[in-house]
Order: structure tokens, then C-alpha cells, then sequence
């Protein structure tokens, strides 16, 4: 079939059966289509008492925010506590979204943080020497603090540790009122959007995520 030029891969006839495809190369064989699947790739803004999950017994969750005809393809990139809000990524990608929670791309997670208790200079050396917490054996990776107001911070992560932000603060004595994430790597979360809303990503934003273009996105 290859050497006949029966096959085509993304609009290009396929005549190396070493040809890469993946779950979204659309196939085509004698004109009729074999695969067209579609990459999804969702932002929102979750709101507090909403859980970042697919399903839940007791809270409303991420998903039930969406009205997408796909939404039950999705997975969630990077959860989000109950009581936390802001940016919130979904789709039904498993190579995007690993990238995306791999340690060794470093993509930073930005956030504003409310504290009950003032801030001071000293948070800043502790956030970006890292902590150590006992009950996992590890030291938290560098981490950048910087004080906005008295009483509120904005804190970079390239990991996200188990309630990681709120048990840093919790050093200090310092309960988190507030945590709200405003970006993710290079991709800010969009200011029109109010709570519970979301919209689709461009594919200029799905590569641009990353800081740099590593892969072609076809819509």
C-alpha cells in the first residue's frame, strides 16, 4: 500500500513504513479516513470549593465546570487544592501533560499567596535555600519568594510537593489564607476569563507553554 501512494499521514503520502505517527496523525487510506483524532487543550479558572478531579462524591468538580462535548476525554495537568484557585490545565494529550510534570522541563507554576501574619526578608533566603521536611525524607528544590505586599507573596515552583506552599509558610507560622496560581510555565492565566469559565488553548499557546516550539500542533 505504501509503495502504491495509498496511505497518507497529515496530508503527505506515507511511503517509509518508518513513518512516526501518533494518536493524533490523521490516517487516510484510498481517500477515506482511518484516524482524525483531535488534541484537546483546556485552561480554566477554578474557582475555591472546587475539586480538582474528575469525579467527585461530595464536590463539585473541574469537569463539571466545562461544557465541552469531549470534556469526559480530558485528564487534569497539575491539580489544584479545594481551597485553592486560578489557573487549572486540561487535556486529553498524555504526551503534553507529561511534559509538562516532568522534573528535568522545569516548568515553573507562579502564585499569588495571602498570609495571615506580615511578611518579612527572611522568607525570601528560606524559600530559595529550600526546606526539609521529615515525613518524605527531602529537601524542597530552590523556590522563588517575592513579597508583593505585607501580607501577600508571589512564590515560583518547579515542583509541587503535598501542600507544599502552605507547609513552607507553615514554617514561618504563617497560615495561607489565600493561594491563587496566575501562570503556569510560559503560559499566563487569561484575564478575561472569570471563575468557573475556560476556554480552549491556541496552538501557538500550547508550544509556547514550554518556553520554546519542540512539536507542531495540528488543529
Amino acid at each position: 500500500m505504501l509503495a502504491q501512494n495509498r496511505v497518507q499521514v497529515d496530508g503527505i503520502v506515507a511511503q517509509d513504513a518508518d513513518t512516526i505517527i501518533d494518536t493524533f496523525s490523521k490516517i487516510m487510506l484510498d481517500g477515506q479516513v482511518l484516524q482524525a483524532n483531535a488534541a484537546y487543550y483546556i485552561m480554566l479558572n477554578k474557582p475555591v470549593g472546587v475539586v480538582s478531579a474528575t469525579r467527585d462524591s461530595q464536590h463539585k468538580t473541574v469537569l463539571d465546570l466545562l461544557d465541552y462535548p469531549f470534556k469526559n476525554q480530558l485528564h487534569i495537568v497539575g491539580r489544584l487544592d479545594l481551597n485553592s484557585s486560578g489557573l487549572v490545565l486540561l487535556t486529553n494529550d498524555s504526551r503534553w501533560s507529561e511534559r509538562l510534570t516532568l522534573p528535568e522541563q522545569k516548568v515553573a507554576k507562579r502564585y499569588l499567596v495571602t498570609l495571615e501574619n506580615k511578611l518579612h526578608q527572611a522568607y525570601i533566603s528560606a524559600f530559595a535555600n529550600g526546606m526539609y521536611f521529615a515525613f518524605e525524607d527531602l529537601t524542597t528544590k530552590p523556590a522563588k519568594l517575592t513579597i508583593v505586599t505585607d501580607y501577600q507573596a508571589e512564590v515560583e515552583l518547579i515542583e509541587g510537593r503535598y501542600h507544599q506552599i502552605k507547609r513552607m509558610f507553615g514554617r514561618f507560622r504563617n497560615q495561607v489564607i489565600g493561594l491563587h496560581r496566575f501562570a503556569i510555565g510560559h503560559l499566563p492565566l487569561d484575564s478575561a476569563l472569570a471563575l468557573g469559565q475556560s476556554r480552549q488553548l491556541s496552538a501557538a499557546e500550547v508550544t509556547a507553554i514550554f518556553g520554546h516550539k519542540k512539536r507542531t500542533v495540528i488543529d
